[in-house]
């Protein structure tokens, strides 16, 4: 009998979904992969299929997944393809926790679905949180799966929080750092390039969580995500701007203890964490060596130069669909800075635009959450295509 914990991998072809198989490579007798899942890379996760064996392989992309079916057909590897695919995948019978890493609102579904089937998960999809965090974190239903934070983060928190009452929770310090353009003015952000800004000091990640690092919104997503993942009112939560990246987060509890999880940044250490917890697996990492390091810093962030932070904080206090509309949004934003179609500066002004002409209703169900995408995408659209011209930078 396998012993060995089964893991459905979505976003395998990300830099999370690498890391974490790197992980699995490392751990052959912890971990064995169900289930790969992406969007339409058919190369690289051919390359994961022939090297993981999992039973069942997913493309999103219908059309790529067919390519990748004929590759496959003599190695007994199913393959699927869609969102339905993805469902699939996250709760295949086999699989005891899902690495939910895909980009985007695409994850939702096939996160939620997994909870639903008593099935623990990974969480890097951040979006996930931010559009229906309410429908996932349901801690009233019996049987429902566990939700483990993979973000830095997040981890760092979860792991800051373990043992100790919720109850005790005085504040939690979310650090980040300040990616490329902490320092630049808002006339030089202006001014920079697609290649300036995936130009991340401390972190190497794809290119949308890149752009979101730089804009801030990253920050402001994981925002959302920590009031939801950890019952935190938006008043406990403070963003401190730490560049060199060390400590991940902190914590201070009502006796005014801090607790800090610091670490080299490297995923593969929360993905390690979020992978074997409650244990811990051994790595060949680095050490953190804080002779080296000698100091830390840390600064409030600037709302006037990142008002992408102000923007999350705003759709958090208005809850409902509104986190999700900023979702959707940005992603919009994000993907028409990096097709060029728009200056750096024009993704906050893209996002404002669209939650401005939002009326918020309750979150109910996850088609409320849906409708929300789809509307706040249409109208993100239509300000990429000049509805803002005048207003966008350029």
């Amino acid at each position: 009998m396998d012993t060995r914990k089964g893991l459905a991998v979505l976003g395998s072809t990300g830099s999370i979904g690498v890391n974490t198989l790197d992980v699995v490579a490392s751990n052959p007798e912890r971990f064995s992969v169900v289930t790969l899942a992406a969007y339409g890379n058919v190369d690289m996760i051919e390359q994961q299929a022939r090297r993981f064996h999992p039973q069942l392989v997913v493309l999103y992309d219908d059309e790529k997944a067919s390519t990748l079916e004929q590759r496959l057909q003599s190695t007994g590897i199913e393959v699927d393809s869609g969102l339905e695919g993805l469902c699939r995948a996250a709760t295949h019978t086999d699989v005891d926790l899902v690495m939910s890493a895909v980009v985007g609102a695409i994850g939702l579904r096939p996160t939620l679905r997994a909870v639903e089937a008593g099935i623990d998960v990974a969480l890097a999809n951040k979006e996930t949180l931010v559009m229906a965090g309410d429908l996932v974190m349901r801690q009233d239903v019996e049987g429902w799966g566990q939700v483990i934070p993979v973000d830095s983060e997040h981890n760092a928190i979860f792991q800051a929080l373990h043992g100790h009452q919720r109850t005790d929770l005085r504040r939690i310090l979310l650090t980040g750092s300040g990616g490329p353009f902490r320092e630049w003015t808002k006339e030089a952000m202006a001014q920079a390039s697609i290649e300036q800004a995936l130009k991340h000091p401390n972190w190497k990640m794809g290119p949308k969580i890149t752009i979101d690092s730089a804009t801030m919104m990253n920050k402001g997503l994981e925002v959302i995500e920590a009031y939801q993942l950890f019952g935190a009112r938006l008043d406990q939560i403070q963003v401190v701007v730490h560049p060199q990246s060390i400590i991940h987060s902190m914590v201070e509890f009502h006796d005014g203890s801090v607790l800090a999880q610091l670490g080299i940044p490297d995923m593969r250490v929360p993905i390690s964490y979020a992978l074997a917890y409650p244990e811990r697996l051994p790595n060949i990492l680095p050490s953190l060596d804080l002779f080296a390091v000698q100091s830390l810093n840390f600064y409030p962030p600037d709302l006037d130069r990142f008002p992408c932070l102000r923007l999350a904080f705003d759709a958090a206090r208005l809850g409902g669909t509104m986190p999700a509309v900023l979702n959707a949004a940005n992603e919009i934003a994000v993907q028409a800075f990096l097709d060029g179609q728009m200056g750096f500066l024009g993704i906050p002004v893209v996002i404002e635009w669209t939650m401005t002409r939002h009326d918020v209703v309750p979150l109910t169900d996850i088609a409320t959450a849906m409708e929300a995408d789809r509307w706040a995408r249409e109208q993100a659209e239509l300000a990429v295509k000049g509805l803002l011209s005048s207003k966008i930078a350029s």
